[in-house]
């Protein structure tokens, strides 16, 4: 099984699982254009496969994570202000609050 998102304005609106036959050529290889093309056929939109276990796109894709083109990854919403973004795993970094005994 493979899971596909839906992109619209680069946010994931829609995540599905798709049939190992319906993301596979003739000779049985995965190929996400397969796939995407396939969801694209069935629910209209744009697709992106993702991954579980984070093998591509670093992160798997929610409701509300972005695609960000440029680093072909899914990026969860942001926590917060002061967050910054970790650029190997595209995953956000909160710092630790100060507490009001250590001000």
């Amino acid at each position: 099984m493979s899971h596909f998102a839906k992109i619209e304005n680069d946010i994931v609106v829609q995540v599905i699982v798709v049939d190992n036959k319906d993301t596979a050529d003739a000779s049985g290889v995965e190929k996400e254009y397969i796939g995407a093309a396939f969801c694209e056929r069935l629910l209209g939109g744009t697709w992106k496969q993702t991954s579980y276990n984070g093998n591509f796109r670093k992160n798997y894709a929610g409701l509300g994570y972005t695609f960000d083109a440029a680093r072909d990854a899914f990026i969860p919403p942001k926590p917060s202000d002061d967050a910054t973004l970790d650029e190997a795993t595209c995953q956000w970094i909160v710092p630790e609050s100060l507490g009001a005994d250590s001000v």
